[in-house]
Parts: structure tokens; C-alpha cells; sequence
């Protein structure tokens, strides 16, 4: 990243955030974490509290433009931006792989199912009118 320049700075007390707009001269589309360590070096705090909302560019333009959100703490990220769908997807299935699969025992139960076919079905009964 060669360029660094800051559009818009706000302080939003209500999210306990500040809401950053700047631009960056690069020569292929920079990555989400890539903006994140640069806010991170440039504001002097965690990665952890920075969220990325848009990398916006134009095409044959080297010049993106980068929404970011940069939190007090971790805790308030959290509490504001809640988890994506796909951290969401990852929490569920992490458990899942955890626990050993176990092989079924066979039961010592007779198979049922090798009755014959007439001894399972019954007959309907007839009724006579009179």
C-alpha cells in the first residue's frame, strides 16, 4: 500500500467506535486483512476491534476506497456487529468434528423382518349386510 489518505473521521459515542473513510493508491485490490493492518498501524490498536465494512474501487483505477469501523474493545465489536453467518457456520460444526463417531454394536435381538410376507399382512374381513 504506497498511499494512505484519510477522507472522513467520525467519533460515534452511541457504538463507542469511530467510523473511518480513507483511500488507498495500490496496485491490485487489497485484501480485508491487509486495510485491517494498516488502520491497525496507523490508529495504534488491535486487530481484533477493527471491522471492514467496504473495499470499494473502480475498474483500471488504482485508487480503493475503504469503509472501516475501529472499536474501543473486542467485547464491543462484538456486541454491535454481532458474528456473520459464516463464523456462525464454522461454531456449529467445530463441536460436531470433535466427538468420536461410534460404530453400532450389533444387538443379540433376532432380526424381525425375516417373518414371512402372508404373516405380516392381514386379510381384510367381509362384513354381510342383511
Amino acid at each position: 500500500m504506497e498511499n494512505f489518505n484519510i477522507i472522513e473521521e467520525k467519533e460515534n459515542s452511541l457504538f463507542k467506535r469511530k467510523e473511518i473513510k480513507f483511500s488507498v493508491d495500490s496496485e491490485v485490490n487489497p485484501s480485508h486483512a491487509d486495510a485491517r493492518k494498516i488502520v491497525s498501524e496507523k490508529f495504534s490498536t488491535p486487530e481484533e476491534n477493527i471491522r471492514i465494512k467496504k473495499i470499494l474501487g473502480k475498474f483500471g483505477s488504482k485508487n480503493f476506497t475503504i469503509l472501516v469501523n475501529v472499536y474501543a474493545s473486542e467485547q464491543d465489536k462484538l456486541d454491535t456487529e454481532g458474528k456473520s453467518k459464516k463464523d456462525v457456520v464454522a461454531q456449529q460444526e467445530e463441536p460436531a468434528q470433535e466427538e468420536p463417531v461410534q460404530p453400532e454394536e450389533p444387538s443379540n435381538k433376532p432380526d424381525e423382518s425375516n417373518e414371512p410376507v402372508s404373516e405380516q399382512i392381514e386379510e381384510p374381513k367381509k362384513e354381510i349386510k342383511e
